[in-house]
């Protein structure tokens, strides 16, 4: 995914309503009418989230005799996914490393072998 449709499809779901909107879509194709339903504001709102949603490359619309359905592009999301994936392993193998480190150095602090400096100092 190039970064200008990374950045349109972060921005697009930084609204609460785009979020909401694409949540409904997940669970099947719905008219604009279908997804104003639960919101507070104009079908012409909705629809302009819509077609945020969709220069954003994360929904399609289709032609269905008099219905347009707006329909949720799996495989975007997808995209979106595998990018945020991987910098979540890269931060995951990071704090293996340190708890593998931090592990290690209770381990030579609770050494009965050892001996303090406050020891060896007397």
């Amino acid at each position: 995914m190039d970064d200008d449709r990374l950045d349109r499809a972060f921005v697009a779901l930084g609204d609460p309503v785009r979020r909401a909107i694409i949540a409904r879509l997940s669970r099947g194709p719905a008219t604009v009418g279908e997804l104003a339903e639960p919101f507070p504001i104009t079908m012409q709102a909705v629809s302009r989230h819509i077609k945020v949603l969709e220069d954003a490359g994360l929904v399609t619309r289709s032609r269905d005799a008099q219905r347009r359905p707006v329909h949720l592009d799996a495989a975007a999301l997808e995209q979106l996914t595998a990018w945020i994936d991987r910098y979540r392993l890269d931060a995951e193998r990071a704090y293996r490393r340190l708890d593998a480190v931090l592990a290690a150095a209770a381990s030579v602090s609770k050494d009965p072998c050892r001996t303090d400096t406050k020891e060896k100092e007397s």
